[in-house]
C-alpha cells in the first residue's frame, strides 16, 4: 500500500512537535530563571517574551492544521484503496487505450463524434513498437474494434498488453474525435503507486479512468 509519504509526512510532523514543545520548555525555563534574577532598577523587556510565545503559538497552530491536513490525505487513501478492491470480481468499462490479447484476440470500445470515412488505426506492442496497422470507416456514435492478434505479415502475436491508436477524417478530411474504452473483469488491484490501478483482464486501468461497474452476471 503506497502511504510511504503519509508516514513520512506523519514522522516530520511528530519531529515537530516534539522540537517545538522541548524548545518552549526551554523557553519557559529560561524565563522563569530571568525572572527571578532580573534586576529590578533595570527590568527585562516583557514585550520580546511576549513576542516569542506568540510565534511559539502560531507554529503550534501551524503543525496542528499540517496535522488534520495529514489525516484528511490518509483517509482519501484509504478510500481509494478500499473502493478499489471492491471492484474485484466485477466488470468495467474504462477510458484507456490499453488491452489485453489473450486466447487471439483484443478488443476496444470506442465513440466517434461523428462519421470518419478515411481512419487510420495502429496497434503498438508493450515496447511502443508498432505492430499492426488498418485503414477503416467509423460509423458515428459507439462501436468496437476487434483484432485477431496478428501482426501485417500475419504472424500471431504473443499475449500481452496492447495499445491502440485512432486517426480519424470525416469525408472533408476533417479530424474527428475518437475516444477509446476498454472493458473486462477486475482481477486484482494494484495499492503500490500513488493512485490505485485495476488489473483488468491482464491491462492496468487507473481507478480515476472507470467509467462504469457492473456486477458479473
Amino acid at each position: 500500500m503506497a502511504i510511504s509519504a503519509i508516514d513520512n509526512v506523519g514522522s516530520s510532523l511528530t519531529n515537530s512537535r516534539k522540537s517545538i514543545a522541548e524548545n518552549f520548555d526551554t523557553f519557559l525555563s529560561l524565563l522563569t530563571t530571568q525572572l527571578k534574577n532580573q534586576n529590578p532598577m533595570d527590568p527585562l523587556d516583557t514585550n520580546q517574551f511576549t513576542q516569542q510565545m506568540v510565534q511559539f503559538t502560531s507554529v503550534e497552530q501551524q503543525l496542528k492544521t499540517n496535522e488534520f491536513l495529514e489525516a484528511l490525505t490518509l483517509s482519501a487513501s484509504n478510500g481509494a484503496n478500499t473502493e478499489a478492491v471492491a471492484f474485484i470480481g466485477k466488470n468495467i468499462s474504462a477510458s484507456g487505450a490499453n488491452a489485453s490479447l489473450s486466447g487471439g484476440g483484443a478488443s476496444w470500445n470506442f465513440t466517434a463524434s461523428r462519421s470518419a470515412p478515411e481512419t487510420s488505426i495502429s496497434i503498438r506492442d508493450a515496447n511502443g513498437n508498432v505492430v499492426f496497422t488498418e485503414d477503416v470507416s467509423l460509423a458515428s456514435g459507439n462501436g468496437q474494434y476487434v483484432w485477431d492478434g496478428k501482426d501485417n505479415a500475419g504472424n500471431q502475436l504473443t499475449d500481452g498488453n496492447y495499445s491502440i491508436s485512432i486517426a480519424a477524417k470525416d469525408a472533408n478530411g476533417s479530424h474527428v474525435t475518437v475516444t477509446t474504452q476498454i472493458t473486462g473483469t477486475v482481477s486484482g488491484v494494484d495499492l503500490s503507486g500513488s493512485e490505485p490501478v485495476l488489473l483488468v483482464d491482464g491491462a492496468a486501468v487507473k481507478l480515476s479512468s472507470v467509467q462504469s461497474v457492473q456486477a458479473v452476471a
